[in-house]
């Protein structure tokens, strides 16, 4: 079913609330003082079932120039307007602000709804419908009914009940399938039942036990019970105005502005990037730095602004720009806001936030305003993109990214497996997107600092790959990191001996003296046998030890000579013929001893113990009490 959200507006006294009673029965009016002054100061609610079988929410929004604030936080979600005139008054200022106030936050539907026309006569009604078509014009209400209307003999009112069910066929039908968002304008405590917060819900659904929190504090709590319109249900969804019952959390902690959503579903921020539009009735200039009150859901915030691309904004003008909160504030991307002056308090514009988490910008940069201008003007896929391009090195999830573009996730997850395909973006560990720029970058990082190594030494194989880590991305976790290497060597950019990475194509060369070392090293291991020198005894005779050594551990490196242990090498070729006379007496004699492994090679216990506990450790043998048997 569609769940329709109307909303009055227009100038003080012009009847919106008892035009609301004349259609629904219920009094918005709620509080002592509004009884008293004959005026509407908060927001007040009401419903009413329609012919179609449709049942609408009701906001009544304040008149008064000086609840402004009030009108605004309940206009927020709204499908319909009803522009209320006095037939005996006419347009008035407060009807043109409230006019302009609903252009700016972009409602698509309205009625104008000509009350008190029992106070004058025909020929009157016509010069003010003259007026208003000519205010109107231009406007989202330029081909709205009028429909004139008496609260008081009930004149008109089936007829604007026939136009509201008309409409409300009309309008679109909120995402249910978007994380649920309750901007919350009324907060109150009843006994037995405790904390209760009301707004209009303008996207998702709510099930009675969902855990969420309130934002922008990050205060988290449970549904309790729900309703709608006074009665209790177990689920809510977009475009309803819903009453929760909170549990665990005191009426003092929360206020009109707030924001209720699912946990880690929104961000709080102390900047917006906007495009924000000025009124051509503006009576200002807007000069770069104004401080202004930015109106945004149900909340009023001071904020500076920032234009980006100029000093000043004149009416009728518009342009990027950066909101610098002071306090913090929860949006989507795609959301609508009212501006008005510090003081005095006119409403001169609004606009819509194009990113709800930016970074600080300096002004008059041409990379920034194109960036600002593909998310305002671009295709999904396109904003995608550059949110990944921009946050690849925080390797995010496509989470992330619908929180940032205000799409739903699983639209976010199909175009990115679509450029995925395209090799656009890359996942790693399943769900972390990064962009082949990202890798790019990282790959041209990750050549240079080895092209340095392999310069300053040329006889090893490469930097053990921890290093690798620290010097190219040291934020990034192991697990991904990891995942990163096994890329590039997939990509053939580098290739990867036990813990240590080199270049692809990287190869060890020896000069003509160093070859010469070389064959006199293997020469001398070969030779030995299974009673081979130590490192220490190796080096202490020879004259170069330098250049003994590096040659030493290069063919170390190779495998030419393996370590047993710290100070123990043995030949390559030797090692295997070891490795074979074990196979062979274990399969013949089932196990082996130290001793008979010791005087099978014609060896001492000093080198025979170190090649069987290797054997140990490479799984090639196991200890089984005084032997050693296969594994």
């Amino acid at each position: 079913m569609k769940h329709v959200i109307i909303g009055t507006a227009g100038h003080i006294d012009h009847g919106k609330t008892t035009l609301i009673k004349a259609l629904t029965g219920i009094d918005a009016d709620r509080l002592i003082e509004e009884k008293k002054r004959g005026i509407t100061i908060e927001l007040g609610f009401a419903h009413f079932d329609l012919p179609s079988g449709r049942r609408a929410g009701i906001v009544d929004v304040p008149g008064h120039e000086r609840f402004i604030k009030n009108m605004l936080a309940g206009v927020g979600g709204i499908d319909i307007v009803l522009l209320v005139i006095a037939a005996d008054e006419g347009f008035m200022p407060q009807t043109q602000e409230h006019l302009d106030i609903l252009s700016i936050l972009e409602v698509k539907k309205g009625i104008i709804v000509l009350t008190k026309t029992d106070l004058v006569d025909a020929e009157w009604i016509t010069l003010v419908k003259e007026e208003i078509n000519e205010k109107i014009k231009g406007t989202f209400l330029e081909k709205a009914p009028i429909v004139s209307v008496s609260a008081i003999n009930g004149e008109g009112l089936e007829e604007l009940t026939r136009l509201i069910d008309s409409m409300t066929e009309e309008t679109e039908t909120k995402d249910v399938n978007l994380p649920f968002r309750v901007p919350i304008d009324r907060v109150f405590s009843i006994a037995g039942f405790g904390t209760v917060i009301t707004g209009t819900q303008i996207e998702g659904t709510i099930m009675e036990g969902d855990f969420l929190t309130i934002y922008p504090l990050g205060i988290q709590t449970r549904v309790r019970s729900l309703q709608v319109h006074g009665y209790n249900v177990k689920k809510t969804y977009a475009g309803q105005r819903v009453a929760i019952n909170l549990a665990n959390i005191k009426k003092d902690e929360i206020k009109r502005g707030d924001v209720l959503a699912p946990c880690n579903s929104m961000k709080p921020t102390m900047m917006l990037d906007v495009k924000v539009n000025l009124l051509k009735s503006a009576k200002r200039i807007l000069e770069n730095r104004s401080r202004l009150r930015l109106y945004h859901g149900t909340s009023e915030i001071l904020c500076r602004i920032v234009l980006l691309d100029r000093e000043e904004l004149k009416p009728g003008e518009s342009c990027y720009a950066q909101l610098r909160l002071e306090e913090k504030i929860v949006s989507k991307r795609g959301d609508h806001f009212v501006i008005r002056f510090y003081s005095p308090m006119e409403t001169i514009g609004g606009g819509i936030i194009l990113d709800p988490n930016p970074m600080k910008h300096k002004r008059f940069r041409n990379e920034i305003l194109g960036q600002l201008k593909l998310k305002e003007e671009g295709r999904p896929e396109q904003i995608i993109e550059q949110y990944i391009k921009r946050f690849s090195d925080k390797f995010e999830t496509s989470r992330f990214f619908a929180m940032k573009t205000g799409l739903r996730e699983e639209v976010v997850n199909k175009i990115i497996d679509s450029l995925v395909h395209e090799k656009v973006l890359i996942k790693f560990l399943g769900n972390i997107i990064v962009h082949r720029f990202y890798l790019e970058e990282v790959e041209e990082k990750i050549i240079n600092t080895l092209n340095n190594y392999h310069k300053k030494n040329p006889l090893k194989f490469g930097m053990s790959k921890e290093e690798l880590r620290t010097k190219v991305t040291p934020n990034i976790k192991t697990k991904l990191y990891d995942e990163i290497i096994d890329y590039f060597i997939q990509d053939k950019t580098i290739k990867q001996s036990k813990n240590d990475i080199a270049l692809y194509h990287f190869q060890i060369e020896y000069t003509p003296e160093q070859r010469k070392i070389k064959n006199q090293i293997e020469k001398i291991y070969l030779d030995s046998g299974f009673n081979t020198p130590s490192i220490k005894e190796f080096l202490k005779n020879v004259k170069k030890e330098k250049e003994y050594s590096q040659v030493l551990h290069a063919l170390i490196e190779r495998n030419c000579l393996i370590k047993l242990n710290e100070d123990i090498l043995i030949h390559v070729q030797n090692y295997h013929k070891a490795l074979e006379i074990i196979k062979k007496f274990i399969k013949e004699n089932g196990a082996i001893t130290l001793s008979q492994f010791r005087d099978i090679l014609g060896t001492s216990r000093k080198y025979a113990l170190p090649l069987l506990e290797y054997f140990d450790q490479n799984k090639i043998t196991k200890r089984v009490g005084e032997k050693r048997v296969l594994q």
